[in-house]
């Protein structure tokens, strides 16, 4: 078949991947001029590796990528490392990267973190039910079964840093997820995701794959071309012109599949509008001089204190002479599409934002600062509420020939390379499958 996939994310690239191998031709569309989506980087004049625009890093469970780099004959490119994790409490910085250390951590009593420690446990070895895990909230599990200290002082800051508004409707399957998949070691590539994209762009243009970058969509539509004897097809309406398909994935958020396709039924369009999701606001700082001793990610710091969630120091997990002895922090946070952060330019977020960096080192000034860059997603982030599996359209759409992935239907896993991977994959065998009525 002739197959268009929309977006060259890594779930579209995956895709297109997995169609090429089993003799399909493929078009990406991409509205970027670059490929990767959330997970490529950019490159400064002084720096030999590319750096994400929006913080990034594999666990060693990422079976699916891992694989697909392997496949692609860029296996000597990734490797595993094993960086410091640090949670804020009480103004100090605590390592909780290792059992040790959470049986160490002094924020809570000495009960509750064997008590805590039991619980991820069970969630992490001891059970795969998550579909009974989605029917209870996150914060009740939590609350019940891992202990209040626990939660108030470790879980709470993540869930309302991570969720906002929506953290009390958040099941536990998602924080089973995220206990069950992820691994203290992690992984990097050797020239940063961009160089895994790049090789994997490579690989598929060698396969006749054509890319077309700065290609925004402008519509899909089910059409008849009657060049190939009045079968249906689906047509793709961009600023080249139209171009006709056997069949079409879109790899977007659930609104933008929405406006791009209007023949979807009205029922269907409600079901996707119905889907919520938060944007990612993430503040990109190249300093002079190290920020924090050794610290890869920070987490724990609470909403009331902090206008970010995390606070990720790259240059403590990648060496700073990979870019130009630059010291690279990323400061992010998920927030609501419509948050004023999102129409702030990055003078007034690096107004904000920086005032904050002293509680990590109280010598920080922003004469440290030699540049930032400002990334901003709309859809970054799927809430996931109560029985969220339920709520899910599938794949393939009620139009035959039409099929729909997105970070919304990776559940119960958070979102993340890894799974963006598998799902680009669960997409192409549905649409390998599909044969288009002649």
């Amino acid at each position: 078949m002739k197959i268009a996939i929309v977006g060259a994310g890594i779930a579209g690239l995956a895709a297109a991947w997995e169609l090429v191998q089993k003799g399909h031709t493929v078009t990406l569309y991409e509205a970027a001029d670059y490929a990767g989506g959330l997970a490529a980087g950019f490159r400064d004049s002084h720096w030999d590796w590319h750096l994400e625009r929006y913080y990034h890093h594999l666990f060693e469970t990422d079976t699916a990528i891992k694989q697909l780099v392997e496949q692609i004959g860029a296996g000597d490119k990734l490797f595993f490392t094993s960086p410091t994790t640090a949670h804020y409490w009480n103004g100090g910085l605590y390592g909780i990267d290792s059992p040790t250390r959470i049986l160490q951590f002094p924020g809570i009593p000495f009960a509750d973190r064997l008590r805590f420690g039991l619980a991820v446990g069970y969630l992490k070895y001891l059970t795969n039910d998550w579909p009974s895990l989605e029917r209870t909230t996150a914060v009740a599990w939590a609350q019940r079964w891992i202990g209040s200290p626990a939660y108030t002082t470790i879980l709470q800051p993540l869930l309302e840093g991570k969720f906002g508004p929506y953290t009390s409707e958040v099941n536990m399957a998602w924080l089973w997820a995220r206990f069950k998949a992820r691994s203290f070691k992690l992984g990097y590539f050797k020239g940063g995701f961009q160089a895994f994209i790049d090789a994997l762009v490579q690989t598929l243009q060698q396969r006749g794959v054509q890319l077309r970058l700065s290609s925004p969509v402008r519509g899909i539509a089910r059409a008849v071309y009657t060049d190939a004897g009045n079968q249906p097809t689906w047509m793709i309406q961009s600023a080249s012109g139209c171009d006709y398909y056997d069949a079409v994935i879109v790899t977007s958020s659930p609104h933008l599949l929405a406006k791009l396709v209007p023949q979807l039924p009205d029922a269907y369009t409600a079901r996707l509008r119905q889907l919520k999701s938060l944007g990612a606001v993430v503040l990109v700082l190249a300093l002079k001089r190290r920020l924090t001793n050794n610290l890869y990610w920070i987490q724990g710091m609470r909403k009331e204190e902090f206008p970010f969630l995390a606070l990720v120091e790259h240059t403590n997990f990648m060496p700073p002479e990979h870019y130009g002895g630059d010291h690279l922090v990323y400061c992010g946070d998920y927030l609501p599409p419509d948050h004023a952060y999102f129409q702030y330019s990055l003078d007034q977020l690096l107004d904000v934002f920086l005032p904050h960096l002293t509680t990590f080192n109280p010598d920080f000034t922003p004469a440290w600062v030699r540049t930032a860059w400002l990334n901003r997603a709309p859809y970054a982030q799927p809430v996931v509420g109560l029985n969220h599996s339920q709520f899910i359209p599938p794949l393939a759409t009620p139009l035959p020939g039409l099929f729909w992935a997105s970070m919304s239907q990776v559940y119960p896993w958070d979102r993340g390379t890894n799974f963006a991977v598998e799902l680009g994959q669960k997409v192409a065998t549905e649409a390998h499958r599909y044969a288009p009525a002649g």
